[in-house]
């Protein structure tokens, strides 16, 4: 997988502007809403007891699932090109020859072979065209593999199954009974390691499902919250001061959601190599979301904003008990 590192910052739930002087009463906010301008009344509610929509929960699910299904079928084509790489007849052993100028030339020759692998007759030895053409017509095949990394076939199986495997290759120019088994088994790791990534991503949608159903609930009573204020007739001063009391609540709700997902993204479901990789406890996070155009921690980002409206309707319905009616 390709990871882009995360950060390791913390993330909050943002508590209001850090230059207002912080005033913990009841009679203190109500008394600054007081002096703001506006109309209080009934229509202060209007347009606000709308659901939140979650779109960035719901383009991280929808990024989430395209990929696992791409790292399944990646998973899908390593397999059947082991199976296909298992049922050829290796070359006799022969001994090895210095007169084909080094590995880099062989790895080119290679390259050659692949070009006239897909025509009847094309120049190479049979198995090596074999080969060539199995993880073509497999791996290669994939709608978004070539597009997404732009390589040479040979070029690819030394990225996918190790710069020795193209060397092994072109040692003799075909398929020696080694490099068969060295292409099978690090083809089928290939696919061992696919699987368990798409268990990896199998889980963060899980973990998306459940925080979209929890921030749901959360919405949900707010705006049973604001409809019930709003279908009160006469004076609503002690209804509001119920539900402006009753959206603390709500907000501790959210801090306790992004607490528990900033504890996921320390502890994610896949680390890759934590020497090899920087900030490996966020690089999964960073390989499924970093490609996409929403923000790089989606849950933080969605729980923010439910925060800021709940705060928002908080200080309609202050206005609403601070105006006495």
């Amino acid at each position: 997988m390709s990871a882009n590192p995360g950060s390791t910052a913390a993330f909050r739930i943002p508590t209001g502007d850090p230059r207002t002087v912080e005033c913990a009463s009841l009679s203190c906010e109500l008394g600054e809403v007081a002096t703001e301008p506006g109309a209080i009344t009934a229509a202060v509610f209007a347009g606000i007891v709308a659901l939140v929509a979650f779109a960035y929960l719901r383009d991280a699910k929808t990024a989430a699932r395209r990929e696992r299904r791409r790292v399944l079928d990646e998973g899908d084509a390593f397999t059947e090109f082991a199976d296909r790489i298992a049922d050829l007849d290796p070359a006799p052993t022969e001994p090895p020859t210095s007169s084909d100028g080094g590995t880099v030339a062989r790895i080119h020759r290679v390259d050659r072979v692949a070009g006239s692998g897909s025509r009847p007759g094309g120049g190479g030895d049979v198995r090596l065209r074999r080969v060539l053409a199995a993880y073509r017509d497999t791996v290669m095949s994939l709608p978004h593999y070539r597009a997404e990394y732009d390589e040479t076939i040979p070029e690819s199986l030394a990225a996918e199954l190790g710069p020795d495997t193209a060397t092994a290759l072109a040692s003799n120019g075909t398929l020696s009974t080694g490099a068969q088994s060295a292409l099978v088994s690090r083809s089928r790791q290939a696919a061992t390691a696919r699987s368990s990534l798409a268990d990896a991503i199998g889980a963060e949608i899980d973990a998306l499902t459940q925080v979209e159903t929890d921030l749901t609930c959360v919405d949900r009573r707010r705006r049973r919250l604001l409809e019930h204020l709003d279908g009160i007739a006469g004076d609503r001063t002690d209804a509001a001061i119920d539900v402006w009391e009753r959206f603390d609540g709500l907000e501790d709700e959210c801090e306790e959601i992004a607490a528990t997902r900033q504890r996921a993204l320390d502890d994610p479901p896949m680390t890759p190599d934590i020497a090899a990789t920087p900030n490996a406890d966020r690089a999964f996070y960073g390989y499924l979301y970093a490609p996409t155009d929403g923000p790089r921690y989606p849950v933080l980002a969605q729980v923010s904003e439910l925060a800021d409206r709940i705060r928002s309707d908080g200080d309609r319905v202050a206005s609403l008990i601070a105006s006495g009616r």
